[in-house]
């Protein structure tokens, strides 16, 4: 696969390289523009920064055209070399070469650590001696690279050697792509480390000390012990200290250096874990959650946990697609968020020129590391609403699905951290996809949901209106279920259960005759026993109806809104417990209503003796606390009422 022609539009080398020399430009050419500088490669900051981002050959040639122009110096590329391996670069060299015991290892292993930041050529080394290499740089198909590059790499070798202390190596080019060879060679020496020359000396005064101390013993006996002896000693021991000195300076050095990396690699595993927990978990949150609120607060809520920005929002379109409005958010002040909620960012006019229009608009994101960069860009209104917020450095991503544009996803830092770069970007741009198919699912449940609301509503009214007087029967009764449901603090699951089975709870009358139903006066025995069957009925009509969740209850909970807490009730006799809760909370509901609603046999009940009705039947008929809080539910929602019946002045 190495040798395989590269196509000319390949991405060849790392953005650290490009990193290495933007960090020298700002060190010591800082007049140069940074922003032309990219901008006239073809490059982006956040691509710089972004040590997954690779570039072309095109771009690197433009990159290290315009720079040595900026600069004025020819040999801009070499510098560049060597600065990568300095502490203030801190580059990919120096964190690979700082794990290894000097250079001999490094230059040996070159090909590991050129491999992280270039494709464009095969590196080989080979030991020729204890301080000297030889490095073979080949170039693969179709990679054309330029002298400036063969510079880079020969500051590089030499900033291997002076990471450890060493002196400027000695490099010999004798072979050069750039003069007609087909590869380039490099011979590399360097001086040995001063921990090395002091052990050197040591162990050679050592091997001396014996022929010493002979020769003089044989001379001089009483000599040779008071003093040569002892004084050969004594510089072997100094030594030894001394070459024990430099060494503990030189891998304090090493240390130091290693210490920064991990903490680095340590951050960047953090990162890493966070972005795929966070992946993860609003992937749960999307298949748990149906509801479009709940999706986006959700998550929001990871974006902060997870995530390493001072704010965040969500924008969607409004139906009419003529504004995007605030939908939810983390990190704003209150007085923020009011402001936020305040501004109208109108997707209908075209002299809007907002970075949030924009994004929505042209379907691409933003990412800005500084907010200046872009002031010219901004209408007056716009960079006025961004100077209010207090952004620095903010990326904003379209929510799309199936091409069409449904929201903006931003998030901000207040003051200046670390770079956002192209990974950043990429993460959420993927997660603003997820958010936009989410969205579209969470549309689409909705307009099934609407839909089955329609049937079920045409259902019961097709029932009720068999007869005037019983004609909203069935919405009267699900709309206090709910309230029941809402003084019980029920789950909102629950609450649509009740909702169906209350809509539907006398679907079975369906099979009783008319001439039964509008009967005007009182039913025979054998009139009301054909009407009791309508709760059995409706749930077997029910039970024809594919429900599922927890819609499936809705048939059980439907055909035993009859039944009593003493087990009087019909179709089954049910006790109790054994009574479904949906059902004992209709049944307070379907009572109420029917005696405070005209009928054919009788005038309304006055809600005095209605409430009489059900506290004397509670225990009996219905559960208490059910009936406790029908009334806390009633008396809230139909205050008018209760004052016009003096139940007001009779409670207090």
């Amino acid at each position: 696969m190495q040798d395989d022609p590269l196509f000319p539009d390949a991405r060849l080398y790392n953005s650290r390289i490009v990193d290495s020399y933007i960090k020298l430009l700002k060190k010591r050419y800082r007049h140069v523009q940074i922003d032309e500088v990219l901008d006239y490669a073809g490059m982006q900051l956040y691509e710089v920064h972004d040590q997954s981002h690779w570039f072309t050959q095109e771009q690197i040639n433009r990159f290290h055209a315009i720079i040595q122009q900026k600069t004025g110096h020819t040999n801009i590329a070499r510098e560049a070399g060597r600065f990568a391996a300095s502490p203030e670069a801190m580059g990919t060299l120096r964190q690979f070469t700082l794990g290894l015991i000097g250079p001999s290892k490094v230059y040996e292993r070159i090909g590991l650590a050129t491999a992280r930041v270039t494709k464009a050529s095969a590196y080989q080394s080979r030991k020729i001696a204890h301080n000297c290499v030889e490095i073979i740089v080949s170039p693969r198909p179709g990679v054309q690279e330029e002298p400036f590059q063969c510079e880079n790499r020969i500051g590089f070798w030499e900033a291997i050697a002076e990471m450890f202390n060493a002196r400027v190596p000695r490099i010999e080019h004798p072979q050069c792509l750039f003069k007609g060879d087909s590869i380039c060679r490099y011979l590399i020496t360097w001086e040995v480390q001063g921990s090395a020359i002091w052990k050197r000396a040591r162990d050679m005064s050592m091997v001396a000390l014996p022929f010493v101390a002979l020769l003089f013993g044989w001379l001089d006996m009483h000599l040779a012990l008071v003093a040569i002896i002892p004084g050969l000693v004594s510089l072997i021991l100094g030594l030894s200290l001394f070459a024990a000195h430099q060494e503990k300076r030189e891998m304090r050095s090493l240390l130091d250096g290693l210490q920064s990396t991990s903490n680095e690699l340590i951050e960047q595993m953090e990162v890493n874990y966070n972005n795929a927990r966070l992946t993860n978990e609003i992937g749960e949150v999307i298949t748990s959650q149906t509801n479009l609120e709940d999706v986006l607060t959700q998550v929001v809520q990871l974006f902060e946990k997870r995530l390493n920005y001072d704010r965040g929002l969500i924008m969607l379109a409004n139906p009419e697609a003529t504004r995007l409005v605030f939908q939810a958010g983390f990190g704003y002040s209150p007085d923020k968020l009011l402001l936020l909620k305040q501004t109208a960012f109108h997707l209908d006019r075209p002299e809007a020129a907002g970075l949030f229009v924009a994004c929505y608009k042209e379907q691409r994101p933003f990412l800005i590391n500084d907010i200046r960069e872009i002031g010219q860009q901004l209408s007056e209104r716009s960079l006025t609403f961004a100077q209010e917020m207090g952004s620095q450095a903010f990326i904003c991503c379209p929510i799309l699905c199936e091409g069409v544009s449904l929201g903006i996803l931003a998030v901000d830092n207040l003051s200046s951290k670390k770079p956002l770069v192209a990974s950043d970007l990429s993460l959420l741009r993927g997660i603003a996809h997820v958010i936009g198919i989410s969205l579209r699912n969470a549309e689409l449940i909705e307009a099934r949901s609407r839909q089955l609301r329609s049937i079920l509503h045409t259902l019961a009214a097709s029932i009720d209106a068999r007869d005037p007087l019983t004609a909203g029967h069935s919405a009267k009764v699900t709309e206090y279920a709910l309230g029941i449901c809402q003084e019980l603090r029920l789950d909102s699951e629950f609450c649509e259960t009740v909702r169906v089975a209350a809509l539907l709870h006398d679907y079975g009358k369906i099979g009783v005759p008319d001439a039964i139903l509008k009967k005007p006066g009182r039913l025979t025995r054998e009139e009301y026993d054909i009407v009791k069957t309508h709760a059995l009925k409706s749930r077997e009509i029910l039970e024809q109806i594919h429900f599922t969740g927890t819609l499936g209850d809705v048939p059980a909970i439907a055909g035993a809104h009859h039944e009593k807490m003493d087990g009087s009730g019909y179709p089954q006799g049910l006790k109790g417990e054994e009574i479904p809760l949906g059902a004992r909370i209709i049944a307070v509901a379907d009572f109420f209503e029917a005696i405070t609603a005209k009928r054919h046999y009788r005038e309304p009940m006055p809600l005095e003796v209605a409430f009489h009705l059900l506290d004397k039947e509670c225990g009996v008929h219905f559960e208490e606390r059910i009936v406790d809080a029908f009334k806390r539910y009633h008396r809230k929602n139909f205050i008018q009422e209760w004052r016009e019946d003096g139940l007001l002045r009779k409670v207090s």
